[in-house]
């Protein structure tokens, strides 16, 4: 069969049960998503979908991938990312274009002209189908690519810990991506807040090696390429110990053992004055 004759019997088989099809072909789709999407919602998305379908196909058109379906890849991309975002599987996103086929069947009529219509159709949808797969694929790198950024953001906090003096509490592993954050907030932080006297606090790193110290390095010489002096606390024993072992050379950058050791270190040089209170004194 030419192209356009089967484009031409494809039409007649999906409009010969007209709304009986749409129907069926909605009420699989939302089987298949376990009513997690509403009907009505699946039956707007599949007739949008049939209609732009059916236009495609009175075009003489069969490549999914060509100009005649562009109507219908633009559907599919915004009904893929939909799935996507929702948490649907690959697999229930594809469904929506594969269904398709099971619902087409009871319209054959046993005749040649109807199955070799019905296997380019077939093949049609396959390709659709990957089509779904594709977009839902690259919405999800999307999606988790934007999650560690916001992790990224959430575990390296600036805060203010007096005036003039900001902290950096670090939180697990320390690599180049996390160090450049935590060099850009710090140094911004810096000039935000128009501190001198800056702290990153590693008491919850869990390790110390010669990576993790060239990424402490780097920061403190940018801190103070900015004008600002920066203290390194929470050396435990053990890192202390690694440091050493490591032969890592932090020169004449100040270390601390806790950040109440560093904090009193930044006011005493930011010129103001720490005492004990008679409570803590009698405490002694």
């Amino acid at each position: 069969m030419a192209g356009k004759n089967v484009s031409e019997r494809l039409i007649g088989l999906l409009s010969v049960r007209g709304e009986n099809l749409s129907a069926e072909w909605a009420d699989k789709v939302t089987s298949s998503l376990k009513g997690r999407v509403s009907r009505a919602e699946v039956q707007r998305e599949l007739q949008e979908l049939y209609a732009a379908l059916v236009a495609a196909l009175s075009e003489g058109s069969l490549d999914g991938r060509g100009e005649a379906f562009g109507e219908v890849r633009a559907l599919l991309t915004e009904l893929s990312r939909n799935r996507a975002r929702q948490g649907f599987t690959p697999t229930e996103t594809a469904v929506s274009v594969f269904a398709l086929k099971e619902v087409l069947e009871p319209s054959l009529t046993g005749k040649d002209s109807d199955v070799e219509a019905y296997l380019k159709f077939a093949a049609l949808l396959d390709t659709l189908g990957l089509f779904t797969i594709e977009v839902y694929t690259r919405t999800r790198e999307e999606l988790i690519s934007g999650q560690a950024e916001q992790l990224l953001e959430l575990s390296t906090p600036v805060v203010k810990l007096w005036d003039g003096v900001i902290g950096v509490p670090l939180v697990g592993t320390l690599d180049s991506a996390r160090t450049q954050v935590v060099m850009e907030k710090m140094l911004q932080a810096l000039i935000d807040t128009g501190s001198e006297q800056a702290i990153i606090d590693i008491t919850g790193v869990p390790a110390v090696d010669t990576e993790v110290a060239q990424h402490l390095l780097k920061t403190v010489v940018a801190a103070r390429l900015m004008g600002a002096e920066c203290t390194i606390s929470g050396i435990r024993p053990q890192i202390a110990q690694t440091i050493v072992a490591l032969g890592i050379d932090f020169g004449h950058i100040v270390t601390k053992a806790t950040l109440a050791d560093a904090l009193r270190h930044a006011l005493r040089n930011s010129g103001v004055t720490v005492s004990r209170t008679a409570s803590q004194a009698g405490g002694r």
